[in-house]
């Protein structure tokens, strides 16, 4: 769905449990603002719910609700009306872990996450997927070859993060995740493989 000339443009953003992205991903939820999108943040069960060496779940939620104004959504009935009542224009998942990813390329749709971008999804409207795994040339490459093919999936660029120390490891280069989603926006994949 694209939003009408001069209509306020609404993004669901979801936070998966890849925490040591956290960092490069968040100044992009303030790239999307000063672009001028609403922005509805969701957060995976991980997210929400876990304190790591990157950070605790509460300043997480804090920092997110300072960036967007809203509270972040955590339940299965917090994000199922975002399709059907036409909440938001379309759904970011960055960073996508490959979890997140097995569970969408297997139609599985008992998390937040994967709820919202089914409730979006049955619109047509386009999930951006950033992924963020360590093993995302071994385990997780089946899933995310099946949503690479999937139509309204569309990927923010990504490319091997350190192809010595972590040879299966993928991450995106969060940086073009606004430009990835405009271009999803018109049904166009920018070049998803960084070369």
């Amino acid at each position: 769905m694209k939003p009408s000339s001069g209509a306020p443009r609404t993004v669901a953003f979801a936070l998966c449990g890849s925490f040591c992205s956290f960092s490069a991903v968040l100044p992009q939820v303030g790239a999307l603002r000063r672009r001028g999108w609403d922005v509805l943040p969701i957060l995976s069960v991980s997210a929400a719910g876990q304190d790591t060496r990157f950070g605790t779940a509460e300043t997480l939620r804090r920092t997110l609700c300072e960036l967007t104004g809203h509270a972040p959504l955590t339940t299965l009935q917090q994000v199922e009306p975002l399709g059907p009542q036409r909440l938001a224009q379309a759904l970011v998942i960055a960073p996508a872990t490959g979890t997140t990813m097995a569970l969408l390329a297997a139609g599985i749709s008992a998390t937040p996450v994967t709820l919202a971008a089914k409730s979006l999804l049955r619109g047509g409207c386009p999930v951006v997927v950033a992924p963020s795994t360590n093993d995302g040339l071994s385990g997780s490459a089946p899933a995310l070859a099946a949503l690479l093919q999937r139509k309204h999936y569309y990927f923010v660029p990504f490319g091997q993060d350190d192809s010595y120390k972590k040879p299966c490891s993928l991450k995106s280069d969060f940086t073009q995740l606004p430009d990835a989603l405009e271009s999803a926006l018109r049904g166009v994949q920018i070049q998803p493989l960084l070369l």
